[in-house]
């Protein structure tokens, strides 16, 4: 029996997207408060979900549900594409956030549900500056959706759908892929970061670069210790003949 129209899927294919999640909050300024907020509150935050290097999702994403801690006024907020997937609210305390995405009809693909830790309060050796100077607390991840074996449809809308508009003009010797037909969509983590992504192949170098220096650390460490436990494992088998000899002089 043929699959219902809209239904066939690709098989063999996996097509991945990336985006970006996340919160900034800030303190509320006494001197300036919004009106018709509550006294207790101390921060205005807002809660996202945004394409890698500002890359438009909505050809993929069509809405984003935010469900908020239970002491907010409508704690579950939908918005629906072409709207940006945030939400702002001011608050005093911390929670964790769900998110839930959910798929244009065309993917006919089930929602997906996330979490994040909202954060207001700047954490690391530099807390107390941060404080004093009032600056943002910002909490990004990056993460991938992978649709495996994607409809016919929505392999079309993936591959084929509004390219986003170029952001400068390049070079030959650009790292970005400069040869990348115009009409081609791209997933690709950016080469450098930027004020709007921290995420790039540059960090990414590094971090690899990092965790290459601390496996050389373990394996040293690893080497130090097998080469104690063989010391030990020679004294304990030298001590064993040594009380073998003990007992046969008796």
């Amino acid at each position: 029996m043929p699959a219902p129209a809209g239904t066939k899927r690709v098989k063999g294919i996996s097509i991945f997207r990336p985006f970006v999640y996340g919160s900034i909050a800030k303190p509320i300024d006494p001197n300036n408060r919004p009106p018709n907020i509550s006294p207790e509150h101390t921060h205005q935050w807002t809660v996202y979900v945004r394409g890698v290097d500002g890359e438009d999702i909505t050809y993929w994403l069509k809405k984003v549900q935010f469900k908020l801690h239970e002491t907010y006024t409508q704690s579950l907020r939908t918005i629906e594409a072409p709207e940006p997937f945030e939400v702002t609210e001011t608050g005093w305390g911390e929670f964790e956030v769900q998110i839930k995405f959910y798929f244009v009809t065309e993917a006919n693909e089930k929602a997906q549900t996330i979490w994040h830790a909202l954060k207001l309060h700047p954490y690391g050796p530099d807390a107390d500056g941060q404080r004093e100077r009032r600056e943002p607390v910002i909490s990004q991840n990056y993460e991938e959706i992978i649709f495996n074996e994607p409809t016919e449809q929505f392999y079309d809308i993936m591959t084929s759908g509004p390219v986003p508009p170029a952001r400068g003009k390049g070079s030959k010797g650009s790292k970005q892929s400069s040869m990348r037909k115009a009409s081609e969509r791209s997933a690709e983590i950016p080469y450098a970061e930027t004020a709007d992504n921290p995420y790039s192949q540059k960090t990414e170098g590094k971090e690899l670069d990092r965790l290459r220096e601390a496996l050389k650390t373990v394996e040293s460490l690893l080497k130090e210790e097998r080469g104690q436990l063989e010391e030990k494992e020679k004294l304990l088998e030298k001590i064993k003949k040594e009380d073998g000899v003990i007992q046969k002089g008796r």
